[in-house]
């Protein structure tokens, strides 16, 4: 797909079907939220294919209202004249077991202007050049340590996608988006030892912008450094979290600034807890699919609203939650960009930056992890979270609790050692009330934006 690819989903013409359609059937309210995408994608295995895939999607969400003001909702994949009929009829009928406790309504801000730009389109590739990459840096890594003996999980793929909303009431939005992802995941063995992974992810906007080289440098050198192992003994330790690590975990917690989950009584928070105090005064969390660096953003959300940044945490204080049209009504407020569509509407974050608030002073200073004789030296050591494992299972986000598996190291005395294996596990309130600070320039991320972070006191469990 590039700029001058004709869109598949033409908004207009779908509104001059459906308009007759809906009259037909008794319809007078109805909205649709349509996407479809073209994928190829590659796996290798020791130089040879291991799977190449190309694939076309298409789903159409159709929502209507009938006279009682009841909601119905079905889905089809079927964008002809007919098939539109069908979705139609089907919501109409399904419109009769609408939940009267629970009604969606249009967003008030489909039609506002969006406020981020287009994204590049970029030139597709073929799938057999996807190949012949994905081989190269297979073939590179394997070369960077005698100890890597294969890459057992890889994959190159490009999508061209569309996405559309458009609703009786006259709102029509529609974007387009190219994106290229690369990971390679690689498995290193050595005589009498455990064998040890680890690997690295890289997103563009097509494949020509790929970092390869940094791809395979990154998976190369966690993975190597995963090597010389060691137990840990299970006791409280200064806990330092990489940014992805960090992200999952505050990931993993987002129902804390979740309107739907407040409203539905599975969050930490209440409607009460706007404006409490919930983390360290210093840490700042803004959900901004708008940011450059967030490859294939979405310009708007599921009923049609903009997406834009959004302070949630400032200063450590509760701001703002994350709102669909339903629940921002029940709260008073206005959309922030982030509904799913349905009968029942979903709420989800998009891109998270964490980082220290402006104008504050940002914790501890001069934080490094690996200095010798830094501030280890004086506290005991560190223990380093490079990637957390088991986040559906391990995280009981109602509760607040977590116990996870980690890949991470020991630091002690400016000499890191590998875990061989330990759990890291707490409490969400309590680890952001015991954040020490941030370490170096924030990093980029496919979910999100953040520096490493120091966290006090957390327990970790090991086999030592």
């Amino acid at each position: 797909m590039t700029a001058d690819t004709p869109a598949i989903l033409d908004g207009e013409r779908l509104r001059a079907q459906l308009e007759p359609l809906a009259r037909r059937v008794g319809v007078r309210q109805w909205d649709l939220g349509a996407s479809c995408s073209t994928d190829l994608s590659v796996q290798v295995d020791r130089g040879e294919p291991k799977q190449m895939k190309g694939a076309e999607r298409r789903a159409i969400t159709v929502r209507v209202w009938n006279e009682e003001g009841l909601v119905g909702i079905t889905s089809t994949s079927d964008l002809s004249e007919e098939g539109l009929a069908r979705a139609l009829e089907g919501a109409n009928q399904a419109s009769a077991f609408g939940n009267p406790e629970d009604i969606p309504a249009f967003s008030p801000l489909a039609k506002h202007p969006l406020q981020g730009e287009e994204q590049p389109l970029c030139d597709s590739t073929s799938i057999l050049d996807l190949l012949g990459r994905l081989k190269d840096a297979e073939r590179d890594l394997l070369s960077r340590h005698a100890a890597i003996t294969t890459v057992p999980y890889n994959g190159l793929a490009q999508r061209g996608s569309e996405r559309l909303y458009l609703n009786s009431d006259g709102a029509l939005r529609h974007q387009r988006s190219t994106t290229a992802s690369l990971y390679l995941y690689a498995r290193a063995e050595e005589a009498g030892r455990k064998p040890r992974s680890s690997g690295a992810v890289r997103l563009a906007h097509g494949v020509a912008g790929l970092d390869v080289e940094g791809c395979v440098a990154e998976a190369a050198e966690r993975t190597i450094s995963h090597l010389a192992y060691a137990p840990i003994t299970t006791g409280r330790y200064i806990c330092v979290f990489s940014p992805e690590a960090f992200l999952d975990l505050i990931g993993a917690f987002s129902s804390l600034f979740n309107a739907r989950a407040v409203l539905d009584g599975v969050s930490l928070s209440r409607r009460e807890s706007l404006g409490e105090a919930i983390a360290v005064p210093f840490l700042t969390i803004t959900d901004n699919a708008l940011n450059p660096a967030n490859i294939g953003a979405a310009l708007f959300d599921g009923e049609g609203t903009p997406t834009a940044p959004l302070t949630l945490v400032d200063g450590g204080v509760l701001r703002h939650f994350l709102h669909s049209e339903a629940t921002a009504r029940a709260f008073g407020v206005a959309p922030t960009g982030h509904a799913g569509l349905g009968a029942k509407v979903s709420v989800s974050p998009d891109w998270f930056e964490i980082g220290p608030t402006p104008g504050q002073p940002a914790g501890e200073e001069g934080l490094d992890r690996l200095a010798s004789g830094g501030r280890q030296s004086g506290d005991g050591p560190l223990v380093v979270i490079d990637s957390l494992s088991a986040l559906h299972a391990g995280v009981k986000a109602s509760q607040g609790s977590f116990s996870l598996p980690f890949d991470g190291w020991l630091v002690a005395g400016g000499e890191s050692r590998s875990i061989e294996a330990a759990t890291v596990a707490g409490d969400i309130r309590t680890l952001l009330n015991q954040l020490v600070g941030f370490e170096g320039p924030a990093k980029a991320t496919p979910s999100g934006l953040c520096p490493w972070v120091w966290v006090e006191g957390l327990t970790i469990t090991g086999d030592a």
